[in-house]
Order: C-alpha cells, then structure tokens, then sequence
C-alpha cells in the first residue's frame, strides 16, 4: 500500500466508516435475506448510469418450443373454448367439473414441472402465454392455473425439497391428483408477512404409532387461494425449539411445510368471495396440528431457511402471473373496446373519431404494447436462470396498475355497455378483478414506496453493498481495507455520472452513439442519459438521508418509479428491435418510450422538490436538466396514429392482440365485434354517400334504414351496395345491444 493510500484511509476513509455505521440502518435476518434474494440482471445496468446495450440483447428474440405452441394451439385452445365466464361467476360461483377436470388431465397444474416427474417442464415464456391467453376468457380459471404454477408449492419442493419429497408430491401436482395452495398471510400478517404470528414448538409427538420428534402447530391463515379445495396445504409458520431437542437454538425462524389437509387438527374453513370472481380462495386453521420433521420442506436442513426460500421464489413467480394476467386484459380490451368504438355512432361518427375517446383509446393500445413487452423480456430473463427480484417487483406493480388504467378507459368509452354486466359484456368482470391484482403479491402500495427502490438500492447499485458489507465486517483491517475501495470507486461513480448527467442534458445526448435505426436512435440515448440522471439522484439522495431514507417513502417511491420506467423504457425498444422493427407498430413504440421518458422526469422532478436540502436539490436539478423540462409526452397526433391502431384492422393491431383467445363461434362476444368491424369499416364508404346525399337534400328520412331505401330509390347506391349497408347496420345494431334479465331474476338465482 502507497503512502498516499494509507493516510487516505487514515484521515477519510475510517471516520467515514464510523460514521456510516452509525448512520446505516439495522437490518434483520428477514430483511437481509429480502435484499439478497434473486440476482441482478438489466437493473444493475440501469443504475451504473452507462447501460450496456450488450446485456439487454444478450436474450434471443421470444420464441416458444414447438411442443409448447402445441399446447397453446391444442389444450388451451379447447379449454378457453369450454369456459363460460358469465355461467362460473353468476352461477356457479366455481369452475364447472369439467373444467376442473381438464386442466388436471391436461396438466395445467405442472406447467413449471419437469418432464421427469410428469408435469409440461415448460419456459417462464411458455408459462406465461398460457396464463394471459386463459386470462382474456376467464379471470376465475387465469387465477387457478396460477397457483399451482408459482408459489404453489411445487417450485419451492423444485429448488429445495428433499428427493423423497420431489419423488412422491411433483407427480401428484403434475396430474392434478393433488391441489396444492400456500398459506402465508393471516389476520395479523399481510403487508408484513415476516411478523406471522403462527407457531411451530419442536417437541416428541406421536405418528403412525411411534413416538418421534416433530413439530406441534397452531395457526390461522386467511386469503388463500384455493385453499377451500386444496388437498396439500403449503404452511409459513415461525419454528421455536424451547426444550433444545435439536440443539442449543430456542427460536429457528420461519420454516416452510406440506401438510396433507386430511391431517388431523387441520380444518380448512369456507370460502371469501373476492369481489365476486369466482376462484376458490378462503381461510383454514391449525390446531395443535403435529407433522414429523420430514414434512418440513427440506427436512431438516430447511429449518428456518423459510423467509430465505419464499423470497427467492417470489423473485421468479411474481415475474410471471401477475404480468401475464394484466397483459391478457390490455390485449382483451385492445381488440374488443378499440373494435367496438369504430363501430358505436353518436353524432353520426364512430365515437372512436372524437379526440375525448381517442386519447384514452390511445392510452390503452399504449399501455397493452409496454406490457407486453415488459411481460416477455422479464419472462426471458427468468428463462435465461435469472432471478430479478427487483425486476419482479417493478412488472407487478407496473402492468397491475396499467392494468387498471386500460379497464378504466375502457369502462369510460363503452359507457353503459360496460357497466350492464351480463354474457355478451367482456370488461365488467375484469373490471372488478382489478383491485384483486393491486393487493396479492406484494400490494401495490407497499411494493412502490419500500421494495423496488428499496430493494434495488441495495442489489443494483455497484458499490452500495459493497460499503454495506464492509461496514458489518468484524476485523478492523478488513472492513477498512473493504470499504476504502468501495468508498473511493463510489466516489468515483457517484462524479462520473454527475459529469455525464450535465453533458447530455446539455447536448440533448445528440452527440452520444447508440444502437438502433433513425426511429428509435433518439429513444436509446434519452434512456441512456436518464440511466444518469437516476444514478446521480439516487446516490445523491442515499448520501443525504442515509439510512432514514428507509422511512421516506415518498422519496423511494418517487426514485422507485424512474427506475421502473427506465425499465419499462428498455422492455418497448427491444420489443421493436427484436421484432424487426415493423414500420405499423412505430406509434406504439414512440408512445410507450414519449410516456416513459416524461414519468422518469416527472419522478425525478417530483424528488427535487421534495428533497430535504434546498440548495443541493437545486444543483443536482441543473445537473439533471440544465435546459429545463425536456419531455413533454405522446402529443395528441402521436395518440391519433395509435388510437387508430385499434380502431381498425391490420397487423400492427394483430400483433398487439397476439396470444389472446379469439373465438370462431359467430355468437361469442369477440368474434361477434371483430366481424362486425370488418363489415362497418366496409360499408363505411357507401355510408359517406348516404349522408352526403342527405346533406345536399336529395333524399329525406329520420332513420338510416329510411335514408337508405330512398338511397336506393334515387340511384345513389345500388342493390349490392344497399345490401352491404344492410349488414352493417345488422353487424352493429347486434354489438351495441346490452344484456337484458327478467325482472325477478336475482330473485330467483339467489
């Protein structure tokens, strides 16, 4: 070591890591094993500040395996053609047996099942493309192959059960000969899963007839989906050892078991009825429950490696479902609301032709291409081994509540339409399952102000954890040497990026190279200089709050969300790239990057303002944006141009729509819509001749079926011509009508 480097460590960098470790928040067995879940993938690269484009097209574009396109041609097809969602929710209030039936012969439930043991051994990819396609038929059966397929328990006894554990569940999961659910959260344990309060005390109990060491268990859990049909019953429980039976630890800290609901002291209650989607969800109990330690998942070495286990899971599930689901409502609504607003007339126009409309029928054709475009790159990485929790996190939050923006729209443009709910109505059930997909796997309010930021600072960030770990160092000449490293290459970082900020908010990143044609070119260097602007703000705001940024959940929220829309960002353009950049689908991608580009903006703007310190807040804000405001989002003829995608025919909206169910029964609801489109876009020019005609006085009527017969009396259109009107008048009188039920009928179906 240099002289200079020993005084440098001598004079800074030990008091400042004295310092630090007086500032650094304490961190518990749960929330470091929170922070170390998962690994780092495209995050890390948005928080260096110089994304490597490299590591963003290292994927190949998304592709399924013949045998997994099969599926999605075959067994899905069939089942999606076997449900009625009006007949499960209003009626049965469950799946119909046969249905039950098909997705266990099928094997829906072990999609994610090696071959080996029985079940599909699918991708993440594959897995997801089933989940959205089901989802634009039926919410109830979308959440029911979902289960099974993530936290389940299958993939916890894939990464961690015993082989005698994987030998004798994984083909029973795969043919549906068990029903599995998880329990986790309880009365007193949602947001706050670590805290359960449900008890394991390891004690000598009594199983097929002899007397072993095991576990004597009392719980109650609730929310748990299909936990009023389950055979198997995964169970999160804290795990205590008071009489030392397996050593000298009195508490082991949360553990993981399977437990047959046929055990006795199991009682597996009723059932919830979540906003009136009809998956089996419900509560169950234990009490004075006693399983032997083999039941525990991982025998004995998974004893108290339960947050450890769960958190790693849910870094790879969360990525998947959840997407996948909101994904298949964007591309529902996509086809069916743009569809139906071409068709719909008021002030003689198709309400899709008033700007009030087009804007929010451009916000869902927007807000379906980002996340489906999200939905497959994060589904890719996963299948690529990687376990991105932060990633994880900003998809489930992100496409849920875009989700909930694109129904919402929907909802405004179909007017009563939407809000009748009856067979021929395709939104309204989505449209209570919302707030269903807002609060399950981390609840939106909670996974925006404390995980993504909060968790991403820790894993993505190059030095962070690197300090971290020094600073919990017990030998003083390594935590010295450690973090002098990691303090001097932040340092470096941390004016690097200062610099970097500035001269492309200077040059408008104009000079920057980047990949890309002459269309999303531009989009690559404004992700590029964003990448800087987010890491100098978020190490700024680290230096400034410290550890009590933990608390200032308005702030990590705010830094939260530019970090997601950087990745969002990424999602759109190398959805576009690895497409073959359709010259069609360009208003899409210029909207979803003009949207992400002004919410990074808008965060880092909202965090300016907010910051404790003024004058540091000032200069960073001319750091970041020396000429002010630079985006200002999709203007309105951006949002013409991706409305219209929707409200018409063409590939650019069958790429959009991809993977939904598209029925060919004329009497289904979306085949019904998509064939009147096309017979309204057609007949749309012997319409102009009609009005024009009346216009000019030639011909009188108060109805257009009397504008027409005139119309055809004076020779301004001909028979085939009058013909084809006929059917499209037809065509959209049959789309606009609403279901109507007998007056006693809630009466009587009680």
């Amino acid at each position: 070591m240099s002289y200079f480097s020993r005084l440098r460590r001598h004079w800074v960098s030990d008091p400042i890591l004295r310092a630090f470790r007086k500032v650094m928040p304490r961190m518990s067995r749960t929330e470091r094993e929170a922070l170390e879940a998962g690994t780092v993938w495209w995050e890390g690269e948005l928080f260096s500040g110089r994304p490597r484009w490299e590591r963003l097209f290292d994927l190949p574009p998304p592709c399924l395996s013949a045998e997994e396109e099969a599926f999605l041609n075959g067994p899905v097809e069939r089942l999606c053609r076997m449900i009625d969602d009006w007949e499960i929710t209003e009626r049965l209030h469950d799946l119909p047996p046969e249905v039950w039936r098909t997705i266990k012969d099928d094997g829906f439930f072990g999609m994610i099942i090696p071959r080996e043991y029985g079940g599909l051994g699918f991708s993440a990819l594959a897995h997801s493309a089933v989940v959205m396609k089901v989802a634009t038929r039926s919410i109830s059966a979308a959440v029911t192959i979902m289960v099974p397929n993530s936290l389940g328990p299958a993939e916890l006894l894939l990464r961690y059960g015993t082989q005698a554990q994987k030998d004798y569940y994984l083909p029973r999961l795969a043919r549906g000969l068990e029903v599995p659910c998880f329990a986790l959260t309880g009365p007193e344990a949602g947001s706050d899963a670590s805290g359960i309060p449900d008890r394991g005390v390891i004690c000598r109990g009594q199983f097929e007839g002899r007397e072993v060491i095991g576990i004597r268990l009392n719980w109650e859990k609730r929310y748990i989906t299909l936990g009023p049909v389950a055979t198997l019953l995964g169970l999160a429980f804290k795990l205590y050892d008071p009489d030392h039976l397996l050593g000298d630890r009195d508490e082991w800290g949360i553990t993981l078991a399977l437990i047959p609901t046929t055990t006795p002291g199991v009682m597996i209650g009723n059932r919830h009825a979540p906003l009136s989607i009809a998956f089996q969800n419900g509560p169950n109990r234990g009490k004075d429950v006693f399983i032997p330690l083999d039941w525990v998942i991982g025998g004995h070495e998974g004893l108290g490696e339960g947050w450890r286990m769960l958190m790693e899971c849910l870094a790879a599930g969360r990525s998947i479902s959840l997407p996948a689901l909101s994904t298949g409502a964007g591309k529902l609504i996509s086809r069916y609301t743009g569809a139906y607003a071409r068709i719909r007339r008021q002030f003689k126009q198709p309400i899709g032709h008033f700007e009030g409309v087009e804007e929010a029928l451009a916000r869902i054709a927007g807000n379906s291409y980002v996340m489906d475009a999200a939905r497959t790159m994060t589904a890719q990485a996963i299948d690529r081994s990687e376990k991105p929790s932060v990633a994880s996190a900003i998809v489930k939050y992100h496409l849920t509540e875009r989700m909930r923006r694109v129904v919402n729209d929907a909802m405004d443009i179909q007017g009563g339409s939407g809000i009748c709910l009856g067979p021929r109505n395709l939104i309204g059930r989505v449209y209570q399952a919302v707030p269903i997909s807002i609060t399950v796997e981390g609840a939106n309010i909670l996974t925006r102000s404390l995980i993504i930021f909060g968790q991403g600072a820790v894993r993505c960030h190059p030095f962070l954890l690197k300090e971290m770990e020094a600073a919990r160092e017990h030998d003083r000449a390594t935590a010295s040497r450690d973090f002098d490293r990691a303090l001097w290459a932040h340092a470096r970082f941390l004016l690097g990026n200062a610099m970097r900020s500035w001269w492309l908010g200077l040059t408008g990143a104009k000079l920057l190279p980047a990949r890309g044609d002459a269309r999303t070119r531009r989009y690559f260097r404004q992700l590029a200089r964003m990448s800087a602007a987010f890491a100098l703000a978020a190490d700024a705001t680290l230096l400034m709050l410290g550890g009590e940024l933990k608390r200032k959940e308005k702030l990590s929220a705010r830094l939260g969300d530019a970090l997601s829309h950087l990745y969002l960002l990424s999602a759109v353009l190398r959805r576009f790239e690895t497409q073959g950049r359709p010259r069609e689908d360009a208003p899409l991608l210029e909207w979803g990057c003009e949207d992400a580009l002004r919410s990074i903006q808008e965060a880092l703007y909202g965090l300016l303002r907010n910051l404790p310190h003024r004058s540091i807040a000032c200069f960073l804000g001319w750091l970041m944006f020396p000429l002010g405001r630079p985006y200002r989002g999709p203007s309105d003829a951006l949002g013409r141009r991706a409305a219209a995608i929707i409200l018409g025919s063409g590939p650019a909206r069958d790429r959009l729509t991809e993977g939904a169910y598209l029925p060919d029964d004329p009497a289904e609801t979306v085949a019904r819509v998509d064939a009147a489109l096309i017979e309204v876009i057609a007949a749309e020019p012997i319409e102009r001749k009609i009005r024009a005609a009346a216009r000019h006085g030639q011909i009188h009527g108060a109805t257009e079926d009397a504008l027409l017969s005139q119309a055809l009396e004076h020779g301004i259109v001909d028979g085939a011509e009058a013909e084809r009107y006929r059917k499209a008048l037809a065509a959209r009188r049959e789309v606009i009508r609403v279901d109507e039920f007998p007056r006693d009928y809630w009466t009587t179906t009680a």
